[in-house]
């Protein structure tokens, strides 16, 4: 199989003179010029949940030499009483909770920090160093750091047991459980603080990798974030191995081959990826989310800002079932459901768009023709006792070739099955699977994947049958315009979804449009493409097969060519828009 030349580590430069302080030792020595500089006593370290806190007291904070060291926990509820206020939001179940709109400060047990203040008071002429999550609410900080890593460093580490959640001596806790609360709590409250303080961090550290921190400073940081939305960018991919997982992007994208499979790639959800900035020539990684947190409107635009707030709504990944098996059969929550039920503003509406497929590769859409609710509901539970679902008395199953594109609305039953590669587009709200059947498998770790009929029966539009799929999901295709070398295809999404999608076939340069939206797209067809400025205000932008990017919406208009190996032949591109 050829190898594609697909960037695993995709860098964004940053220009202008920025000072990049590379480990321990640069960090310390900065702090203490800071620190004299300015003449502060407070020094305020504010954590993101999932910081090796021990690491930065013993080679940040000791080097100091404080009079006074506060750590941000000391102020807060307990464990025990922190678990038992977040009950509702975290739920019993393994997978599922509520999204939580707490803040932090909700949390603060005020006889707690009284004391901790007076402490303070008394050394107000000495070096007081407060650190932790939530650090800054206890004081005004004299000079404020702001430690910052990536949603997936965070997973690695509940995987490896290096972190247990915050306020939760849960280091033993399945890793479900603990994504769970971070995503349904932590995360949540964080990332609202986080907002708060873009506009007052002195310095940001990238503590991404173990004993080894990299920071600059917050104007720095927020020149850097600003250059990005002015150009067009990708996030730095991630993969991941499951028990449908395939073989397919280990060999097309030559990335860890030493694994049982990949299942996963995330290279287009900005929620969960991070960003790559090359910053005084040196790898600087932050959260790609930052990017929509401080730049919303550039990035957005004011229509999706508008509606969506700092959500990216606009989702890219991977599903990747070549030598594999067959997803669980699933159904993602209606619109109403996932607002009443687990506090979402909006629900999963998805497509799928195949990269690749086998002859005997299948998609699950919707049910055979006639199948009734209770009929098939009933099967399904039976099945939990029995090992056993005869899908095809009730799923309508059809065969997949490349290029083909479904869409797949909220309430739709639907599976990629095996020997397939689909390049999943859908709404970002990236947690709200319920699985209704999965073969009969176990998971990687050996425990049984959680099936969730309680909540996907609820869901199940039985209307979605086979003449649905025809006539409104499968390969809606419509051509919108055609010139020289080049035509315009709109490709869907169904009319519920908020997502339009545009698919480019062209051998000449074509023009694009933003639509007021942010833009995702990808290279489904050719070798290399070259993005261009229709201004002249970013540097050309080289697209290899398989690459997702991101158009800011201030661009507004730029330029898509085959590039390099491609030149002289008939590419494709898909792009995801709001509508």
């Amino acid at each position: 199989m050829i190898i594609l030349a697909y960037d695993l580590n995709p860098m964004i430069t940053i220009k202008g003179q920025m000072e990049l302080y590379d480990g321990y030792d640069e960090i310390v020595s900065k702090v203490k010029q800071e620190v004299e500089k300015k003449n502060v006593n407070i020094v305020t370290i504010e954590c993101y949940p999932g910081t090796f806190e021990q690491e930065i007291f013993e080679h940040l904070i000791t080097p100091l030499n404080p009079d006074l060291v506060v750590h941000s926990d000391d102020i807060f509820l307990t464990s025990e009483e922190l678990t038992e206020k977040i009950q509702y939001h975290l739920t019993d179940d393994r997978v599922y909770g509520v999204m939580s709109n707490h803040s932090l400060e909700d949390f603060i047990d005020h006889t707690k920090l009284n004391s901790i203040c007076k402490k303070i008071e008394t050394n107000k002429d000495k070096l007081v160093v407060i650190f932790g999550v939530g650090a800054s609410l206890i004081t005004k900080p004299g000079l404020l750091l702001y430690t910052n890593l990536a949603r997936w460093e965070i997973q690695l580490r509940y995987r490896d047991k290096s972190i247990c959640n915050w306020k939760a001596d849960n280091w033993n806790e399945e890793v479900l459980r603990k994504v769970k609360r971070a995503y349904y709590f932590e995360w949540r409250v964080a990332d609202k603080l986080k907002k708060k303080l873009l506009e007052k961090m002195d310095f940001v550290l990238d503590v991404n990798k173990k004993n080894h921190p990299k920071m600059i400073s917050g104007h720095d940081y927020k020149t850097a974030l600003s250059q990005v939305v002015k150009r067009p960018f990708r996030l730095v991919p991630y993969f991941d191995s499951g028990v449908w997982g395939g073989k397919w992007m280990q060999e097309k994208f030559d990335v860890d081959r030493e694994k049982v499979n990949l299942a996963w790639c995330f290279d287009g959800v900005p929620e969960e990826n991070s960003l790559y900035l090359k910053i005084s020539g040196k790898r600087f990684e932050v959260p790609a989310i930052d990017v929509v947190y401080e730049q919303p409107v550039a990035i957005l635009g004011e229509k999706v800002y508008g509606r969506y707030g700092t959500s990216f709504p606009i989702r890219f990944d991977y599903l990747d079932t070549m030598d594999g098996g067959n997803l669980s059969l699933q159904v993602h929550p209606l619109t109403e459901y996932a607002q009443e039920t687990f506090g979402l503003h909006y629900t999963q509406d998805e497509s799928y768009y195949i990269m690749e497929a086998e002859d005997d590769a299948l998609i699950y859409l919707g049910v055979n023709k006639g199948v009734e609710k209770e009929a098939l509901v009933d099967a399904l539970f039976t099945a939990q006792d029995t090992g056993e679902f005869r899908d095809e008395d009730f799923i309508y199953r059809k065969k997949i070739k490349k290029h083909d594109h479904f869409s797949i609305p909220a309430g739709t039953i639907h599976c990629s099955g095996k020997n397939s590669v689909v390049l999943e587009i859908s709404s970002t709200p990236n947690r709200f699977t319920f699985k209704l059947w999965d073969w009969g498998r176990v998971d990687l770790d050996g425990k049984p994947r959680p099936i969730h009929l309680n909540h996907g029966e609820k869901n199940i539009d039985i209307t979605r049958d086979e003449d649905w799929v025809e006539s409104e999901a499968r390969n809606q295709i419509v051509t919108i315009a055609e010139g020289d070398g080049w035509k315009e295809e709109k490709t869907g999404l169904h009319i519920r979804e908020p997502i339009e999608t545009r698919r480019h076939w062209f051998s000449n340069e074509v023009i694009h449009e933003t639509h007021d939206s942010v833009n995702v797209l990808n290279l489904v067809e050719g070798e290399e493409i070259v993005v261009t400025s229709d201004d002249g205000s970013f540097e050309p932008f080289i697209i290899h097969y398989g690459e997702t990017f991101i158009i800011p919406e201030c661009v507004k208009r730029y330029k898509i060519a085959p590039h390099g190996p491609s030149v002289g032949k008939t590419v494709a591109t898909i792009k995801a828009f709001i509508r």
